[in-house]
């Protein structure tokens, strides 16, 4: 199973202001089984987490949301985060990209605010 794994990718999608835990996470857990992720955002460079009530680490972004295609990636990871959520979901590309996923019947993790986002596919 852990040799199937390996050869799946991973998206995770967000910009500055995800809730850092459920970024962190996700990552760890997909590397742990095998799985390469490439964390995409609206911008190159890094972003910024939100952890508990204040600003969190930076993370290096590995693409860009307008360099990044869904069919490179096997599954999509929606971090939360109420300022991450909200400037991903009114981002015509990301919401783009998320629509993809349901396009193409790929598993797609959305945790907390990140829902919002599938929301705007109108998928629902």
């Amino acid at each position: 199973m852990k040799k199937q794994l390996s050869e799946k990718k991973a998206a995770i999608l967000a910009t500055d202001g995800f809730e850092q835990s459920e970024f962190e996470k996700p990552i760890e857990t997909l590397n742990k089984e095998g799985i390469s992720v490439d964390v995409i955002s609206l911008k190159k460079g890094t972003i910024k987490g939100w952890k508990e009530r204040n600003w969190g680490d930076e993370f290096q972004v590995d693409k860009s949301i307008d360099n990044a295609v869904s069919e490179d990636y096997d599954i999509l990871v929606l971090p939360g985060g109420v300022m991450n959520s909200d400037s991903l979901r009114v981002n015509k590309s990301a919401v783009k990209f998320v629509t993809d996923f349901f396009d193409q019947g790929k598993p797609i993790a959305a945790i907390c605010h990140a829902s919002w986002i599938l929301i705007e596919t109108g998928k629902f």
